[in-house]
C-alpha cells in the first residue's frame, strides 16, 4: 500500500498497521526511510515558526534554518535510533519478544503517521503563536503519538507464532 493509506489507516488501527509493515519483513531500508520521511517533514513544519521568529526578533532567518535543518535532519534521527533500542530493552525487561527491528519500525511509523499533526502544530505555531491553540495542538500530537508507538511495539513484542 502506498505511504499515505497507510498513515490515514493508521488513524483508524494503528496495530494493525504496524503487524502488516512486520509481517513484510524486516528492512532497515524502509525504517530509515520513515524516520528521515519525519525528520524532514518536521524540519518544514518548523519553517513557519522560525520565519516568524526572524521577523518579529529581528534574527536572520538562514542562520535559524540552518541551526533547525542540522537538528532535525541530522541529529533527530541518530537520538530516534537510541531511543527505539533503549526501547527494546525495556520490552525484553518486561517479556517482550520481539526484536529490535521490530522496535524500531513502531517508533518510527508513529513518528511518520503522526506528521499530518506536526503540520498543524508547525502551521499554529507560525500563525498564531504561542498560546493556548498551540498548546492544544501539540498536546493533540503527542497523544496521538503515543497512542501509534504503544499499538505498534504492542504488535512488534509479540510472539512470532
Amino acid at each position: 500500500m502506498p505511504v499515505t493509506t497507510d498513515i490515514v489507516a493508521t488513524y483508524r488501527g494503528p496495530g494493525r498497521v504496524v503487524r502488516r509493515l512486520l509481517d513484510m519483513g524486516p528492512r532497515e531500508d524502509r525504517a530509515l526511510a520513515f524516520v528521515m520521511a519525519f525528520c524532514v517533514v518536521g524540519f518544514i513544519a518548523q519553517l513557519p515558526s522560525l520565519a516568524r521568529r526572524a521577523h518579529l526578533e529581528g534574527l536572520e532567518l538562514n542562520m535559524l534554518m540552518g541551526g533547525a535543518l542540522l537538528g532535525s535532519v541530522f541529529i533527530l534521527p541518530l537520538f530516534f535510533y537510541l531511543l527505539a533500542w533503549l526501547t527494546h530493552l525495556v520490552a525484553r525487561m518486561f517479556g517482550g519478544a520481539g526484536t529490535s527491528y521490530g522496535a524500531r519500525l513502531a517508533l518510527f511509523w508513529a513518528l511518520l503517521a503522526s506528521t499530518p499533526l506536526v503540520l498543524l502544530n508547525g502551521l499554529v505555531a507560525g500563525f498564531i503563536g504561542p498560546g493556548p491553540a498551540q498548546t492544544l495542538a501539540g498536546l493533540l500530537w503527542v497523544a496521538i503519538f503515543v497512542w501509534f508507538w504503544l499499538s505498534g511495539l504492542r504488535q512488534s513484542q509479540k510472539a512470532i507464532k
